[in-house]
């Protein structure tokens, strides 16, 4: 695999999920703006759009660079997470909790995952 290959397909891939992350904050802070629900009451929706999201993110990397899948979707899931985590500190000046660290490291197992699919479906049979 060359670079040339690699790094824009985890960039197309990074870039895809923080459209849909955007996108769903947007429509997730309007629902709760408008609407008697809380944070609590759709926080389990939130995980479970995080994780498609990082499934689906790594699934575009891994067809966009053809082969070894698995570590263009981890990579993606890495750069967001460094990405969330620079915000986090920099911003907020807090780094992550334990929780935080095991969501993001099962959004890296969840983008790999997506990538080997991403090969796969990508391959010319």
């Amino acid at each position: 695999m060359t670079y040339r290959g690699f790094f824009p397909a985890v960039l197309f891939g990074l870039t895809t999920i923080l459209v849909i992350a955007l996108t769903f904050s947007l429509i997730v802070s309007i629902v709760l703006s408008f609407t008697s629900f809380t944070e609590h009451s759709v926080k389990w929706l939130i995980t479970i759009v995080a994780f498609v999201t990082m499934f689906f993110g790594g699934t575009i990397a891994g067809a966009k660079a053809k082969e070894k899948g698995w570590i263009a979707g981890a990579t993606t899931a890495l750069l967001f997470s460094v990405l969330t985590f620079l915000v986090q500190y920099l911003g907020y000046d807090s780094g992550f909790t334990s929780e935080q660290y095991m969501f993001h490291a099962g959004y890296i197992f969840a983008a790999a995952i997506g990538g080997i699919i991403g090969v796969n479906l990508s391959s010319n049979k």
